[in-house]
């Protein structure tokens, strides 16, 4: 329900206003929506106030709120949100891309990767470093050895990194090192885990379901504001449906029919959506062109060796194709990719962060090998 202020309210009266709803246990925001003073009510509790709300001085009108999921609607907030993962907001005028390898590997794979993307312009670093997978003897991750190495990578190239949390116990570890956190589309419903990263202050991508609809994703997208982080980015990342000829089905309405119903930015996975390498840049440029604020994709350096994935990442080469190949699309919808950021040699005298292992493969080597590799892709 919306309560909405009459324009001649007073302070004493709209706060007289807040302080009932407080009062009777009701949660509440206000927002200024044009010349309208707006107080959500939130909550079973809303219908039963409804009448004695009504009836004081300085409310206007009650309204109610079709959708199930208050904060994140347009009712209540009806302009676009943007979030800010440390310099980038997602959200503007920019499509963001995120790029890097489904699962972190090694040191000399991650910096590979990273220093590439970097160069052509991805503005995210991304990378598994605890990986859900179907079956339990597939490679499940390097846990906080990868986290080590991503924030490693991060210091090297200047990308946030934005990596994957599967169990509420882990939320505070993968915090302490990534600049956003993913739920991926098996744990869209895990609601113990959304209410976690709720109640943390990094910006959540929350990946749509394999199977879900897109109630039930903004639903889900709830859980996570309602427990008071409203830094929240959507991702459609293909469902599951009769079709085989590719991994999932990507739902491109879903980007324009979400961009109507909420204020949340949303973002595409078209490595998911298609399974398959060749077919990536077409549904990132479709993606770009249906509205998405923003692509994330796998990039490999050696997809045959990948242990995740490798049939979908791009190659460098085929990164920096698809990226020559976005900016066009995104500057016929007038949007912008940033151009190739500024190249940040590594710096090889440097250590790695404390952590209780060791980390990746010789790191010197690593580091030669990466600033090698960039050089060759220049």
């Amino acid at each position: 329900m919306i309560v909405v202020l009459d324009s001649g309210c007073s302070l004493k009266q709209k706060a007289s206003v807040v302080r009932f709803i407080e009062r009777r246990g009701g949660r509440l925001l206000v927002s200024e929506i044009g010349e309208e003073t707006h107080i959500g009510l939130i909550g079973t509790e809303a219908q039963s106030l409804a009448g004695e709300i009504e009836s004081m001085p300085g409310v206007a009108e009650l309204r109610a709120i079709a959708a199930p999921y208050p904060q994140v609607s347009r009712d209540h907030h009806p302009e676009n949100s943007e979030v800010r993962v440390g310099d980038v907001r997602i959200g503007g005028t920019e499509v963001v891309v995120m790029a890097g390898p489904c699962a972190v590997e090694d040191e000399d794979q991650l910096a590979a990767v990273g220093e590439v993307v970097a160069r052509f312009g991805a503005r995210m670093l991304r990378g598994g470093a605890f990986k859900p997978r179907s079956s339990p003897y597939s490679f499940q991750g390097l846990g906080e050895e990868g986290l080590v190495l991503l924030a490693e990578v991060r210091e090297q190239t200047g990308l946030p990194v934005v990596t994957e949390v599967v169990a509420p116990e882990d939320v505070d570890v993968v915090g302490k090192y990534a600049d956003m956190l993913q739920i991926g589309a098996r744990n869209m419903q895990n609601f113990r885990l959304l209410s976690e990263v709720g109640a943390q202050s990094r910006p959540v991508l929350l990946k749509r379901g394999i199977s879900s609809t897109v109630e039930e994703l903004l639903l889900a997208a709830e859980y996570v504001v309602s427990a008071g982080n409203p830094q929240v980015v959507l991702c459609e990342r293909g469902i599951r449906t009769f079709e085989t000829t590719t991994r999932n089905t990507l739902d491109i309405s879903a980007v324009p029919v979400l961009k109507r119903k909420t204020h949340l930015p949303v973002i595409v996975d078209p490595s998911h959506a298609a399974g398959e390498r060749s077919l990536v840049p077409h549904l990132a440029g479709a993606a770009a062109a249906a509205g998405a604020d923003g692509i994330i994709v796998e990039v490999h350096n050696n997809p045959e060796s990948a242990l995740s994935d490798g049939k979908q990442s791009l190659t460098l080469d085929g990164f920096e194709t698809m990226m020559v190949q976005l900016r066009r699309i995104a500057t016929a919808v007038d949007r912008h990719i940033e151009t190739r950021q500024t190249y940040k040699p590594i710096d090889l005298a440097r250590t790695l962060p404390t952590w209780e292992g060791s980390v990746g493969t010789n790191a010197i080597k690593g580091r030669k090998q990466a600033c090698n590799i960039a050089a060759e892709h220049a």
